[in-house]
């Protein structure tokens, strides 16, 4: 993960938006898959990587990691990515949501050990305020001002997205994310260890492998319920992306 690679990331996005826009509609009742040929080779390559390194990984960590701990992993990857829906709830001008993800910040940050205790959920569930876990993301930003999703495209690695989530994802990554460019690259360059690839790699890799692991009770009741995981999981991810943007989702839990 490095500059070169978001710049072109970033630019090849730019492209792509700039050349759908005349033919892209507004497709928030249902997905557009012009690129369905690629995007299922795409598909069964991530299908492959996934059967033969990061499900194994991801089984792993889940047998050496105590529940415990396992938790605290995720409440500490949880508070960084506030910073990425903090920062996308001022672009959109929702003030509750910047409101109660910059407390969570503060909250669990400074009296949750670095963000390893979910203090904020508990004082939600314990009280009136609500500083509950929310979602934002750059790809949202864009679709609550009005721009297409666009077709879908399945990246590489990084599964099912769209022309404009596409560009959201480069976006956070080199602009707000804390693990990856982010923050650390961007507003504190001076910090050399903390932009040091040798950090942030590594830190990456312990989220990927924790987020793969949340998944592994669920993956068998999918392959049972599709009949075609692509076309499932292309549906479920436009539903959930328009659920989003339009802040009708469920609270998240962890």
């Amino acid at each position: 993960m490095n500059f070169i690679r978001y710049k072109a990331v970033v630019l090849v996005c730019c492209l792509l938006l700039i050349g759908c826009a005349s033919t892209a509609t507004k497709n928030q009742n249902g997905p557009s898959d012009p690129l369905e040929p690629m995007n299922r080779a795409v598909f069964n390559f991530n299908e492959m990587v996934d059967n033969n390194v990061l499900e194994p990984a991801a089984r792993g960590y889940k047998w050496v990691m105590p529940d415990p701990l396992e938790l605290m992993v995720g409440n500490f990857f949880s508070n960084l990515n506030d910073v990425v829906v903090l920062s996308n709830s001022i672009l959109q001008l929702n003030y509750e949501s910047a409101l109660a993800s910059g407390a969570r910040i503060f909250v669990n940050t400074t009296f949750g050990l670095f963000g390893l205790i979910d203090i904020a959920s508990d004082i939600s569930a314990a009280s009136d305020v609500n500083l509950n876990k929310r979602n934002e993301d750059f790809g949202q930003t864009l679709g609550r001002y009005g721009i297409a999703s666009g077709p879908y495209i399945v990246l590489p690695f990084l599964g099912p997205s769209s022309v404009r989530d596409t560009f959201g994802i480069a976006v956070d990554s080199f602009f707000m994310d804390p693990v990856t460019q982010g923050v650390t690259g961007v507003f504190m360059k001076n910090v050399s260890y903390l932009n040091s690839v040798s950090l942030r790699f590594p830190v990456a890799t312990a989220r990927t492998l924790h987020t793969r692991a949340q998944w592994l009770d669920t993956e068998k009741t999918l392959e049972e319920a599709a009949l075609d995981k692509y076309e499932f999981m292309r549906d479920a991810y436009f539903q959930r992306r328009i659920s989003l943007i339009n802040n009708t989702d469920t609270p998240e839990t962890k």
